[in-house]
């Protein structure tokens, strides 16, 4: 992963919901909502633990698994522009009841520095 590239984060129906442009993660709209550690976890714009950046590329999360302690965030990267197309998604693999595909289930985890009701209480 390079910090130019850009790459679209499926859910696992195949919609794109994210960008990743190394180590930060975007919305649809072109705004930070996380970053991604070289080990490939994912935590929210405030430092909350959200899952783990699966090869679909997918973010996944243990349903009701220990959260990793709370991490300082990176500097506040800009606004990106989104491209108006993206690659078809690859086949993705059925998930076990166990983990969830957090963009599907629980968005509200990566949500803007003005935005989530719920910040606080996402640990």
């Amino acid at each position: 992963m390079t910090g130019s590239t850009l790459i679209p984060i499926y859910t696992t129906r195949g919609d794109v919901d994210a960008f990743l442009v190394y180590p930060y993660l975007y919305n649809r709209l072109g705004e930070w909502i996380g970053w991604v550690t070289p080990e490939r976890d994912v935590y929210s714009v405030l430092g909350y633990y959200v899952g783990w950046l699966d090869k679909g590329p997918r973010i996944l999360r243990k349903r009701g698994g220990d959260p990793k302690p709370r991490r300082t965030p990176p500097p506040q990267p800009g606004k990106i522009r989104t491209p108006a197309h993206t690659p078809l998604p690859p086949m993705m693999a059925d998930l076990s009841y166990d983990t969830i595909d957090v963009l599907e289930d629980e968005p509200e985890r990566l949500h803007t520095l003005d935005t989530g009701e719920m910040r606080e209480d996402l640990d």
